[in-house]
């Protein structure tokens, strides 16, 4: 999957983000926007991306791709 910087998604976590809760702090089913930091990988770059919290702007951390669904 390929996801898109200033799209939303509903964040479904698969097995590795599940694992690896400490690079998010995003929960199963919460609406996230995938952005691209400055100085920072672009999204999809080896199958993760940057997210935020779609109604506060928070940032959350850095998922896997597939853990995206859309919206």
């Amino acid at each position: 999957m390929k996801v898109y910087a200033g799209h939303s998604y509903i964040f479904n976590p698969v097995l590795m983000d599940q694992l690896w809760v400490e690079h998010h702090t995003a929960r199963k089913g919460q609406r996230v926007v995938v952005v691209n930091l400055p100085g920072a990988p672009k999204c999809n770059t080896m199958g993760q991306c940057h997210i935020e919290d779609a109604a506060t702007g928070e940032f959350l951390g850095m998922v896997c791709v597939n853990s995206l669904e859309k919206v």
